[in-house]
């Protein structure tokens, strides 16, 4: 537990000091959105990770949220942060319904079936046009403010995404360490001897899908705060599946895998860029090589590329044997 205590206050040090050393411009915005992607990935390993349960529809819920706290703020009138809670509980509380007869499946079909519902939520936000604005989508959002204080420019932005973040990671890592956490393995690892072992599965499953719903809301409302703008096209299944991939590359089961995954894959197209027409195709080839050569994940690869390269220099393991 020390070791974990010491490895969030890390994090958090980087996180506080990034600002000081790239002083503002284009970057902050992107680390802004690193942000945001890192509350998703957490959120959807919660659910694919440890519980192993699958889902293409996370972006559907985090289009919800966003829209939903948008609407509530610009329609009428509600206090933003307000918004947010009533857009996370909402939320929420369709997770919860829909969870029940969606987490009786398995596999494939329970992927089919939240795909399914992703493509619904996507619909609705296009033809909801009195509503969401459809496909022209809705702007006019406000900015968060804290007492007077306005949180409208990257900077600001940057430490009010990345302290919910924080938050997050922090509540999130509490979870899988507690015995609810123990749970979710087990229906991770074998859900029928989980159940003979005394773990309400059914249940289990569908408070952490609906949790995984809640937090992906509320990154959806802090999305739609921070851009005063909103469109379906950012909700749609490429970025569920985008999603998936952060958590997988970053590796299953691993709260700071979320992080890397969400990292690496937030900042890659931006550093491909020189790659100009081919970026696509090296941004390819390198998921690939991970996969392949890193299938636990870069929380796993790593630190086994690094003792790797120890054992290959003068006075390693390797050189003594």
């Amino acid at each position: 537990m020390k070791k974990e205590i010491l490895k969030f206050l890390a994090l958090a040090v980087i996180v506080a000091v990034l600002p000081a050393v790239f002083k503002g411009g284009y970057l902050m915005n992107v680390l802004v959105f690193v942000g945001i992607h890192s509350m998703l990935a957490v959120a959807l390993n919660l659910l694919l990770g440890y519980a192993g349960q699958i889902s293409l529809g996370q972006a559907g819920f985090f289009g919800m949220g966003a829209y939903l706290s948008g609407i509530l703020t610009t329609t009428y009138g509600i206090n933003p942060w307000l918004g947010m809670i009533i857009a996370a509980a909402a939320v929420g509380f369709i997770a919860f319904l829909i969870g029940f007869p969606v987490l009786k499946l398995k596999g494939h079909y329970l992927a089919m079936a939240t795909l399914g519902l992703g493509i619904i939520m996507y619909i609705v936000f296009n033809e909801a046009v009195s509503y969401t604005g459809g496909p022209s989508g809705l702007s006019g959002i406000p900015n968060l403010s804290v007492q007077g204080y306005l949180f409208d420019n990257d900077v600001k932005n940057y430490y009010l995404i990345w302290g919910a973040t924080l938050l997050i990671i922090l509540l999130s890592l509490n979870l899988v360490h507690s015995r609810i956490g123990r749970a979710l393995r087990s229906i991770h690892d074998s859900e029928v001897a989980a159940r003979v072992m005394g773990v309400n599965a059914r249940l289990l499953k569908v408070q952490v899908f609906t949790l995984s719903a809640c937090i992906s809301a509320l990154a959806g409302s802090f999305y739609a705060h921070t851009m005063g703008f909103i469109a379906p096209a950012s909700f749609g299944f490429n970025f569920s599946v985008e999603l998936v991939t952060m958590v997988i590359i970053g590796g299953l089961a691993s709260i700071y895998g979320s992080l890397l995954g969400a990292v690496l894959l937030t900042l890659l197209p931006e550093l491909l860029r020189a790659f100009q027409d081919y970026d696509i195709i090296v941004y390819g080839l390198l998921l690939i090589v991970m996969t392949m050569f890193m299938p636990g994940g870069l929380v796993q690869g790593i630190p086994a590329l690094f003792s790797s390269v120890r054992r290959l220099l003068p006075g390693g393991s390797a050189n003594n044997a």
